[in-house]
């Protein structure tokens, strides 16, 4: 099996012993969860939850571009909430995104995220090379 990590300064920079994302055998590209930090400062983008989203979701096409492919080719997500209560407008933010490919996806609340942010979200992509 071949794993080859991706590493792009166009998104945050890992903040543990991990890797943004992994491309598998030259098919598949699973990322790590991304959170809503910007990649240029490393500081977490202020605002609600629609910022929030934006900004994870922007940080995961640089992640999918870097290992050749693209929102577009996403065939599963996960989206973990501090609050459900944001998941309508989360929601609204995902389909500008997402909504034409309509990834398989689940969605859990959860106790706490690094660093105390509402949203992060992890996906699996095929190559498109």
């Amino acid at each position: 099996m071949a794993i080859e990590k991706i590493l792009t300064n166009a998104a945050p920079a890992p903040i543990g012993p991990y890797s943004q994302g992994v491309v598998v055998n030259g098919t598949f590209i699973y990322t790590a969860g991304q959170i809503a930090l910007n990649p240029e400062t490393g500081q977490l983008v202020g605002g609600d939850i629609k910022a929030q989203t934006r900004q994870v979701l922007q940080n995961l096409e640089k992640i999918l571009l870097e290992g050749h492919s693209s929102l577009r080719s996403v065939i599963k997500t996960t989206v973990f909430l501090k609050d459900m209560g944001d998941f309508a407008a989360m929601n609204e933010v995902y389909a500008e995104f997402l909504g034409e490919s309509a990834p398989a996806r689940s969605a859990v609340e959860v106790a706490r995220l690094p660093r105390d942010v509402g949203v992060e979200i992890e996906a699996i992509a095929l190559v498109e090379d």
